[in-house]
């Protein structure tokens, strides 16, 4: 089963799916969707269409330099089976795919760490600009006026006897 990467959005392509340009100097170009494909003939780039791959690796929200990404590339050249092998690169696959995926999120993390920051900073400064919404008027000076009640802790006979 052969599966293509889409020309425009750099999806996969399933066998069965998806629609083939040929152009008049033969270049092949696959689409797995009609939106891809009107974009294409629209002739805009995907580089600066928000929802493709192109888009965001070029604008540093994906990940696009890292070793892992070298273990997905394509070879040519066929290989000899052996059950040992296969055996191992099944296992290191899973290994690479939690690789990967923690290094995405801490990718994703240092990417909006700086906005995280930029956010509560606005925050504070809106309450504090608006204070007045969230107290009451004169709730600050109720505060210092507050009388302190003391509690007796003895215990009349009544009480004891209601106790028991």
């Amino acid at each position: 089963m052969r599966l293509v990467k889409c020309w425009f959005c750099s999806s996969t392509i399933y066998p069965g799916h998806g629609i083939q340009f040929v152009r008049n100097d033969a270049k092949i170009f696959r689409f797995c969707r009609s939106k891809c494909h009107k974009n294409f003939k629209m002739k805009r780039n995907p580089r600066k269409v928000k929802w493709t791959k192109a888009y965001r690796a070029a604008h540093g929200k994906d990940m696009t330099q890292d070793k892992t990404f070298e273990f997905e590339k394509k070879r040519n050249r066929p290989e000899r089976y052996d059950r040992n092998v296969t055996e191992d690169t099944l296992k290191a696959i899973k290994k690479i795919d939690k690789i990967r995926s923690s290094r995405e999120a801490d990718h994703i993390n240092k990417r909006l760490k700086p906005n995280k920051q930029k956010i509560f900073k606005s925050e504070v400064k809106e309450i504090d600009q608006h204070i007045s919404l969230i107290k009451a008027p004169g709730s600050h000076q109720q505060d210092s006026e507050k009388m302190k009640v003391s509690v007796s802790t003895n215990k009349s006979v009544q009480n004891e006897a209601m106790e028991e």
